[in-house]
């Protein structure tokens, strides 16, 4: 089922993700645990930069993928949601078609031989296009040549950046993700292991690529903190806020984890809950946010 609706709770594209988030007051369990991907996106529609947000979400009943389009005062929004459930296979290609203060929007996708490794989001073999006077203006997936031959459209001259990703992952100890640093370079795998229960102390590993970068022993001293690291010879910020992993109840808290890459600036030097959002709030760099959940 396709839905398109308008809302009046929009934001500014220089507001930053939410730092945390309260997903539920009971503790999360693997049947009311709900994985999203949110993508935020600038794209050019009709000469104006817009903030384009890909949601994708799964949880034990239902998987639908929502496409939102801002205002360019940011105070409402448009939104096309398409449910992927398996026994909805008609929905999985498709094309949907609205205005946008005055400007026409399509959107096309083809999710019928998508591959998902765990996640909400696909891993290859689909497409989701958003088209406006003729122009692709944001394409997602590596089936390119299909979703320009379908949408009968040109690739647009301004390509669409993505500023920000966030996540939210549900795992006992180990938590993955993937990423592209770079829109030139290939994607990575994150993996953030930990052991915080038993007899040794607490301790943490984030790899990338399987490569361990990040290894915090005593880990109840040292729940928040920062790391630079070198990923293919480009410095990668690694922020992490492991406290409600430690003290809080089994399943209420979670673990923040922030990804930025290039080098720090002196002033960034120090992290707090605050500070840490605040770098990634400038459209021009991009970030991932982690947020982990573990499951009991």
């Amino acid at each position: 089922m396709q839905a398109f609706s308008r809302s009046m709770r929009g934001h500014s594209i220089h507001e930053p993700p939410p730092l945390a988030e309260k997903l539920t007051d009971d503790p999360v369990t693997s049947k009311t645990a709900q994985s999203t991907v949110t993508c935020v996106h600038l794209a050019n529609i009709a000469m104006n930069w817009r903030k384009v947000t890909v949601i994708w979400c799964k949880n034990l009943m239902n998987h639908s993928l929502s496409v939102r389009i801002d205002s360019l005062e940011g105070d409402f929004h448009c939104t096309c949601k398409i449910d992927l459930k398996p026994w909805h296979f008609w929905s999985k290609k498709g094309y949907k078609s609205f205005d946008v203060e005055g400007t026409h929007v399509e959107v096309y996708w083809d999710l019928r031989s998508a591959k998902f490794v765990g996640g909400p989001e696909p891993n290859h073999d689909f497409y989701v296009a958003l088209v406006c006077d003729e122009e692709v203006v944001l394409l997602l997936g590596d089936m390119k040549k299909k979703a320009y031959k379908r949408t009968k459209a040109r690739p647009s001259v301004a390509e669409a950046v993505m500023y920000y990703k966030k996540e939210n992952v549900f795992a006992k100890k180990s938590f993955a993700t993937r990423v592209r640093f770079d829109e030139k370079r290939k994607e990575h795998d994150i993996v953030v292991e930990s052991s915080t229960s038993g007899q040794k102390d607490p301790e943490m590993w984030i790899s990338i690529d399987g490569i361990v970068l990040v290894h915090v022993k005593n880990l109840q001293w040292k729940f928040r903190g920062n790391q630079t690291v070198m990923v293919n010879m480009l410095p990668v910020q690694v922020f992490w806020d492991v406290h409600d992993w430690l003290f809080s109840s089994p399943g209420t808290g979670h673990g923040l984890f922030i990804f930025k890459p290039g080098a720090p600036d002196s002033e960034e030097n120090d992290y707090d809950r605050g500070d840490g959002i605040d770098q990634c709030g400038d459209t021009s760099d991009f970030c991932l946010f982690l947020h982990a959940y573990k499951l009991e």
